[in-house]
């Protein structure tokens, strides 16, 4: 199967994580074919097919995976051995100390951001579009993890395939909501060809704030979502083209054996 991976990560025992990308599922159509997005359209017989290959994949059962139901927010929630995995749980992000239980986060553009103290074994999952990003979801998401014996110095994460500057353009009104709930972000805005448009770029803000909050080590995976339409869904792609949009998943748990 495809995946994405990061030297951030492989190398830790006790911890397995993936980036898949759109390929190896049995969705048709627009959702070709590894799409993971209950809410988009697909048959949901193929969502529940695709889902039992991410899981046969990450070597854990289909209801060992913990599925969100994502609304563009800040909120963190915290999962226990007693928290359905049901994905009716509303929130952006999701944490855990608990082991075979792995945090799914579904994206198409936005930036999946996975998570992992090592040493204190604790992971997190944040979706992370501009909304998100803006409203905290990363500190948010660090704050709950240290809250479940996590320590920030210790903590490595790394972004995801998400859409890249040179695919995202955008107008002066998400700018200026952007400057005001941030007055740094306008280091990631760089005038377009375009009157009166900006490019923009989520994966260095992400790392920006990760920077900021302290953490151990970041880094970004380097795929551009909008631009490789055979690996990846793209939200921004598929509206122009007046399609419907699959998502991808990205997926960290802890385990009881070593990475592999």
């Amino acid at each position: 199967m495809t995946v994405y991976t990061s030297s951030l990560l492989d190398t830790t025992e006790g911890l397995r994580y993936r980036f898949f990308t759109r390929k190896n599922g049995v969705s048709e159509g627009e959702f070709a074919s590894l799409n993971c997005g209950e809410a988009v359209g697909d048959e949901p017989e193929n969502v529940r097919e695709n889902l039992r290959r991410v899981a046969l994949n990450l070597h854990c059962g289909r209801d060992d995976l913990f599925l969100l139901h994502q609304t563009h927010s800040s909120v963190v929630a915290t999962v226990t051995r007693d928290t359905p995995k049901n994905g009716l749980i509303t929130a952006d992000a999701s944490v855990t100390c608990v082991p075979d239980v792995f945090l799914c986060i579904k994206t198409a553009d936005c930036a999946p951001v996975l998570f992992a103290d090592a040493k204190n074994r604790v992971v997190g999952a944040a979706h992370a579009g501009w909304r998100g990003a803006v409203g905290g979801v990363l500190e948010n998401t660090i704050k709950a993890m240290t809250d479940i014996g996590a320590e920030k110095e210790h903590i490595a994460a790394v972004i995801g395939p998400c859409i890249a500057p040179q695919s995202y353009t955008v107008g002066r009104d998400m700018v200026e909501q952007f400057e005001k709930a941030d007055p740094k972000a306008s280091l990631f805005f760089v005038p377009a060809e375009e009157y009166e448009t900006w490019r923009f770029d989520l994966a260095g803000y992400v790392l920006a704030r990760l920077d900021r909050a302290q953490i151990g080590a970041a880094e970004w995976v380097g795929a551009d979502t909008y631009a490789l339409k055979k690996e990846f869904f793209s939200y921004r792609r598929s509206k122009e083209r007046n399609e419907t949009c699959g998502r991808q998943l990205s997926v960290i748990g802890l385990v009881n054996d070593s990475f592999y």
